[in-house]
């Protein structure tokens, strides 16, 4: 398979199955990383960041720099049009039949169920993304290395930014723009 078609079918699984969101996406791309050269999972955090803090959705961010790694501007467009495929070939269908059922019980049980479940991914990704941004799991090896495990500049960078904007609720392109500043001046 050329590396076009394998771009392709790897991110329209993935965009067929990450219900949920951009955030959703990132077991399936941790999943590619592991699977292909095109990326490892710390490039993945750097194109999270990346997509985060540029315009537009971050799963399609992602695939687009992902695809643009891995197989140049081709692939950054076959990897982004393979993401986003599944979701306009669901929602037509959606489209055409939603009306008819959105009373229909088990239309109504799916929701519920479904909830939960992209909420669940939600919080994998979030996590697997606060794990190698505040944790240093390579350093600890027990109880006595308890203490080399946080990222402290980044648990207290995270605390401030996080309690700036549960007070202030400023747009989150100042926050962005804060920790980037604050990782600037961090590493310096």
């Amino acid at each position: 398979m050329t590396i076009y078609l394998l771009l392709f079918v790897e991110f329209f699984k993935t965009g067929l199955f990450a219900v949920g969101g951009g955030l959703a996406t990132l077991p399936f791309l941790y999943d590619i990383a592991d699977k292909y050269p095109w990326f490892d999972r710390a490039m993945l955090l750097d194109m999270v960041a990346i997509a985060e803090s540029t315009p537009g959705p971050i799963g399609i961010n992602t695939a687009t720099y992902a695809g643009f790694h891995a197989g140049g501007i081709l692939g950054g467009f076959v990897a982004t049009f393979g993401l986003v495929l599944p979701s306009y070939i669901v929602i037509v269908i959606i489209a055409q039949v939603l009306a008819k059922f959105s009373k229909n019980p088990i239309v109504l049980a799916v929701f519920y169920g479904l909830r939960p479940a992209v909420t669940g991914m939600i919080a994998a990704a979030g996590y697997s993304v606060a794990k190698v941004a505040m944790l240093h799991t390579e350093n600890f090896t027990g109880l006595s290395s308890l203490a080399g495990l946080f990222n402290l500049p980044a648990l207290l960078l995270f605390a401030v930014l996080y309690f700036l904007y549960v007070k202030f609720k400023k747009h989150p392109i100042v926050y962005i723009a804060g920790g980037a500043i604050a990782g600037i001046l961090l590493k310096l």
